[in-house]
């Protein structure tokens, strides 16, 4: 068949599937949330195959510019339906499970024909022989893919008589008689004496709600709780209105739906702080709802309580019937959204509150008091399961009382407890108060976009308890297809987005928060994570195979599969799995009998970690995997890569952070869309200019035996923004100036381009002098610069000080001085700085300045030889929230400590060199006291150096004696 009779025949099928496909979506919307993962892949790839292939052929024009048509409009279309949300019954829940399955089935059809094209295409360039040969290949994948053609025209047409058949839409969009009811009643009920750990949060509400009552001005003030379904928002919210509600006038407590009645709530707020209720015939229009409750709330003290807030645009609303006055009026508002929270909190004195989960101890109590009836009875069997139950319920009331509930109607035995925590998110299911759980939890869920809950429900597949980095996370998504993009816009930076939209919702809890406040990792709670499993399994999102307790139930194609192997015992997958067509392969702990590569043909994800002594061999059939994009390999044991790396033409991160590699295949160079490579202590491959899309490149080592011809290639990676390499060359190496003018010329070619962050180690007898002064012009993008290394510049290199957007600096320099300090404090953007050395100036106390560090976050200062210190003046890094800062025990207290009024976190490293255990336990009480006294009360950790040069009580060093006396 020629080309043009193919993507003519090709152009038919894709023209009849989406008609057919348009229109079902058009009947039913239902099936969006279920198709919206693959289907963002499938539009994307048909707008680019289109794009690519079928413009330049002729007689197809029409049958290009229909389907462009008709993909916008499918694209338009997906996003207005995502909103509908209907319970589906069973027979229409099978119906959406076919063509769900059918989609991923067409995408894999449209990959098996992109490669067929990309066959033909290399044929062309190839000998006559092989020519041949892979024409006829190309030829017998041709007709298959035709067959499959035709056999997913016939589904989707058979999809389409069943709808009609069994009248889908009449039944789905038939009128709802019941009608649902609230979760959250219970909280605005719940009795005071059953309620356990709320005292503390309320205190400091009602402490913050009533601060500024006594002055002659009493400004209005909103207060924002935030946080996570189940945490007891609306519970604390309503203790505090029942606490505070005798001093106020007038006074109403109203609550939000996802889709609120705006009109029903404001005639709600002014039937409260009226008093009385309004006839229903009453005011209707929402503006003059507004203008009588501003009328009523005027000249009044009041106090609302707005819970459960999902939207900015109802509280704008809302907010507008609030009258502004001076008379101590309170706002409260509770909502799972920090922004919302933030949107709340509009002026100076307002607040966002973020409800934290119970303790450990609140939790055990509240946990034993619904059980037992007292709070400090647990019978000594159950106690190491009790940790463990509570342990996964994670701090949140909604959950502790679910299971506790459960377990309040069972046997107090070990094999029954033991029973539910095992069953905790599978069988557990089926039990109404955990069903009841899981509704108020799936609220949030259900507000998400149809976007964001894909990327949500791909948190499914790590493990529990896992911390998920973001751009690992992010990365995955755009290999899984599931992030789109308008306008050429970066991936990265829409999936970074995404993710912190996510952390903002509560539905991810942040793990590691880095210095400019960004969250770089989270976790998903236990029960959050029983929602997505539960949601991934009903939609055939992912397949999990965790533990020896799981039954793995295989009722579809395998799509995404998630194994969690700490066990050697239970590591077989069962053999009826069928994983041709999974996407995406992910195993956590022991991997030796992972299923052959070979068998995955479609996978977009590899994702290996903690593999113990894997087989080289395991990675013979690498090769064939034609559609992967993001391969991660975090084993130890493993030490090379098979040579035909290159052929995998679609890969773009390349993440080898944990394994025994130092040398890639020459064939890496190959990789065109490659954008991301991780390697630690990475021989730079030649050729590693041909890798124009690589973005980030780490960590790369510099040695005698690497090419000095390489280091000038890097200079051509004009997207490079991340770099990370150690520098192994000494003054003595005979090639050392080539090397040298080499890296020195390729750097100032990256400043030009994209270059943002840059990591250099070296270690002891390695010098980076060449670093001092040669970098010109500077790197004008650059945020990121860190040493890592031994090397000890003499002075701050003169191109640091035009860097307006560094915001990071781990930098080396002896002696530190007053003008060293005077250089980095004028740095305009700089959040984070950790300043190195030997030595400081001798007999100089280093002053820090109010004009210094304004914008400064974070400060580490090492300094072995501390001279008389440093010493913070009033106003000195007025934001500064962590501090790391040498002390000699033997100096006296004074550094202006009290001066630091937004320190959180204070870290002091005390060298004990000559002082006593009794001047060191001093020593840290002095500056307890003193940081007690600071506003926001920070932490306080103490670190010791030098203890064995400790002297004793008498002022004599301590002998090998004495410390053997004392232990």
């Amino acid at each position: 068949m020629c080309l043009l009779c193919r993507a003519e025949a090709w152009g038919h099928f894709l023209q009849n599937w989406a008609l057919i496909l348009v229109a079902t979506l058009i009947e039913h919307p239902q099936m969006v949330s279920a198709l919206a993962g693959v289907m963002t892949s499938v539009i994307a790839k048909l707008t680019a195959l289109l794009g690519e292939e079928y413009a330049k052929l002729k007689g197809v024009h029409r049958e290009v510019e229909f389907m462009k048509d008709e993909l916008s409009s499918m694209n338009a279309l997906l996003q207005r339906l995502a909103e509908v949300d209907r319970d589906l019954d069973v027979q229409t829940k099978e119906w959406r499970d076919q063509v769900r399955e059918m989609s991923y089935d067409i995408e894999d059809c449209i990959d098996d024909f992109m490669k067929s094209l990309g066959q033909t295409d290399s044929a062309k360039a190839a000998g006559l022989v092989q020519s041949v040969l892979q024409q006829l290949k190309a030829l017998r994948a041709r007709h298959q893919i035709s067959s499959q053609i035709q056999g997913l025209k016939a589904r989707v047409e058979d999809a389409s008589k069943r709808r009609m058949r069994y009248k889908l839409d009449e039944r789905t969009f038939e009128p709802s008689i019941s009608r649902a009811i609230d979760p959250r009643l219970p909280s605005l009920y719940a009795e005071p004496d059953g309620l356990v750990g709320i005292d503390k949060p309320r205190s400091e509400l009602i402490e913050c709600l009533m601060e500024g009552m006594g002055a002659s001005v009493q400004q209005q003030k909103v207060i924002s709780i935030v946080g996570p379904g189940g945490l007891g928002k609306t519970t604390l919210a309503n203790e505090v209105f029942r606490k505070l509600e005798g001093q106020f006038q007038c006074r109403a407590f109203v609550s939000l739906s996802q889709q609120p009645d705006v009109s029903k709530i404001l005639r709600n707020i002014l039937s409260q702080v009226c008093q009385q209720e309004l006839p229903s015939t009453d005011i209707q229009d929402e503006g003059k709802l507004i203008d009588t409750i501003r009328e009523v709330l005027k000249n009044k003290r009041y106090l609302v309580v707005i819970d459960d807030i999902w939207s900015t645009q109802a509280w704008k609303i809302i907010k507008c019937s609030l009258f502004l006055n001076d008379l101590g009026s309170r706002i409260m508002t509770t909502t799972r959204s920090i922004d919302i929270a933030k949107s709340c909190c509009s002026r100076r004195h307002d607040r966002v509150y973020e409800i934290m989960p119970l303790t450990a101890a609140n939790s055990k109590s509240l946990f034993f008091k619904r059980i037992f009836g007292s709070e400090d009875i647990c019978p000594p069997q159950l106690e190491e399961v009790s940790s463990e139950i509570l342990k996964k319920c994670g701090g949140s009331p909604l959950a502790i009382l679910t299971i506790a509930s459960l377990l309040a109607n069972k046997d107090c035995t070990n094999e029954e407890w033991e029973w539910v925590y095992n069953s905790i998110g599978s069988t557990l299911g089926k039990d109404p108060g955990v069903e009841e759980m899981r509704r108020i939890l799936s609220l949030s869920y259900d507000d998400l976009p149809h976007h964001l809950k894909t990327c949500l429900l791909y948190l499914s597949i790590f493990p529990e308890d896992y911390e998920i980095e973001r751009d690992r996370l992010v990365r995955r998504w755009i290999a899984e297809g599931f992030i789109d993009t308008n306008g050429g816009r970066d991936l990265e930076e829409i999936g970074e987005r995404y993710f912190n939209d996510l952390i903002n919702r509560s539905m991810l809890q942040p793990a590691e928060i880095q210095y400019d406040g960004q969250v770089v990792s989270c976790r998903v709670h236990d029960m959050i994570l029983d929602l997505l499993t539960s949601k991934s399994m009903e939609e055939n999102f992912a397949t999990f195979f965790r533990n020896q307790n799981e039954i793995l139930v295989l009722q579809h194609k395998i799509r995404r599969l998630s194994l969690s192997y700490y066990d050697q015992e239970h590591i077989m997958l069962p053999s009826t799995a069928i994983i041709s067509h999974c996407r995406s392969l992910s195993i956590v702990g022991y991997a030796e009998k992972m299923p052959s590569l070979s068998k995955f043909r479609v996978l977009r994800v590899l994702d290996i970690e903690n593999g113990e002594e894997m087989e080289s061999n395991c990675f013979e059939h690498l090769r064939k995997l034609f559609q992967l994009k993001y391969l991660r390999l975090h084993v130890r044991s493993i030490s090379a890569l098979p040579e035909q790396l290159g052929e995998l033409q679609h890969l773009k991160t390349l993440d080898m952070g944990w394994t025994k590699i130092t040398k890639m295949p020459k064939s890496i160079v190959q990789l065109q869309h490659l954008t991301c490579l991780r390697v630690s202590n990475l021989e730079l491959p030649e050729g590693i200019g041909n890798l124009q899309a690589l973005q980030e490149l780490s960590d790369i080592k510099v040695n005698r035996y690497s090419m000095a011809s390489c280091l000038l290639e890097l200079g051509s990676l004009t997207k490079l923004k991340i770099l990370g390499l150690r520098w192994y060359i000494v003054s003595t190496h005979s090639n050392k100036d080539t090397f040298v003018d080499n890296l020195v010329s390729s750097l100032r070619k990256l400043g030009r381009f994209s270059l943002r962050s840059i990591c250099i180690r070296s270690y002891h007898g390695y010098s980076m002098e060449f670093l001092l002064d040669s970098w010109f012009p500077s790197p004008y993008l650059m945020q990121k610069f860190q040493m890592g290394t031994y090397y000890n510049f003499p002075r701050v290199p003169p191109w640091i000080v035009s860097l307006d957007k560094l915001t990071y600096l781990d930098i080396n320099i002896d002696p530190v001085d007053e003008e060293t300090l005077e250089i980095l404090g004028e740095l305009p953007a700089l959040l984070f700085l950790w300043l190195m050395s030997k030595s400081a100036a001798p007999k100089q106390r280093l002053i820090i300045s109010s004009s210094m560090f304004v914008c400064l976050r974070e400060f580490h200062f090492t300094c072995w030889s501390n001279g008389e210190g440093l010493m913070f003046e009033a106003g000195a890094m007025p934001r500064l929230e962590k501090l790391w800062v040498p002390f000699d025990a033997g100096s006296g207290l004074d550094f202006g400590i009290q001066h630091l009024s937004s320190l959180r976190h204070l870290a002091v490293e005390i060298i004990c060199v000559g002082a006593t255990a009794r001047d060191v336990e001093a020593l840290e009480e002095a500056i307890r006291d003193a940081a007690h006294l600071l506003p926001n009360r920070p932490a306080v950790e103490f670190r010791t150096w030098d203890d064995e040069k400790m002297a004793g009580e008498e002022g004599q060093g301590v002998t090998e004696e004495e410390i053997h006396a004392s232990g």
